[in-house]
């Protein structure tokens, strides 16, 4: 039965959000918290997880939390169920796209979805990132501590950041930025 309920959670969650996996974060939380599969200290761990893994962010975490639940049939099964959706949409879209583009209400469905978007992702960092910084064991329950440590290692990649664009005239790739803050990590909290 929980291969069934992680299917469908995942199937809902893909059917029901605009704007990618970030955008899918809050409807995650709810969900699979809520159902006690997993807590909010691992949600936050597979997020940054899920980041770091090559692939679509919304398939990484749906894979990890199915895992966490119900092993390797419970990672499939919560994968294809947050993929299927997109999968269905997009043909049907495919099917009929110039027809649908030009829809004045499509637009306009669309024009009031990007705002929601935005404030999705933009909600979801300002979470993260006071989850980080202030609270004990990432959780807003947790207890408020400020983590200095976070603090200087988010500060020193976001000068090195600045100052790399401003040098190079180009942003530094994913990968280097993963790694260095790796070995930040590891310099700045096993000190």
């Amino acid at each position: 039965m929980i291969f069934f309920e992680l299917f469908y959670t995942f199937f809902l969650i893909g059917l029901f959000t605009f704007g990618g996996g970030y955008a899918m974060i809050p409807m995650i939380q709810e969900q699979v918290v809520s159902k006690g599969w997993i807590t909010e200290s691992s949600l936050t761990d597979f997020i940054a997880v899920s980041e770091a893994t090559p692939g679509p962010f919304a398939i990484n975490i749906s894979t990890f939390v199915g895992n966490s639940v119900g092993g390797v049939f419970g990672a499939i099964c919560s994968t294809i169920g947050v993929i299927l959706p997109s999968i269905i949409i997009i043909l049907i879209i495919a099917m009929i796209m110039k027809k649908f583009m030009k829809n004045k209400y499509v637009q306009g469905a669309l024009s009031g979805v990007r705002p929601v978007v935005l404030a999705l992702i933009l909600s979801t960092a300002l979470v993260l990132f006071i989850k980080v910084l202030f609270f004990k064991g990432t959780s807003l329950k947790g207890e408020f501590e400020f983590d200095i440590r976070s603090f200087t290692l988010l500060v020193i990649l976001s000068s090195m950041l600045f100052i790399y664009k401003k040098v190079k005239k180009k942003n530094l790739g994913a990968i280097k930025l993963l790694g260095l803050s790796a070995l930040l990590g590891i310099i700045i909290f096993t000190v």
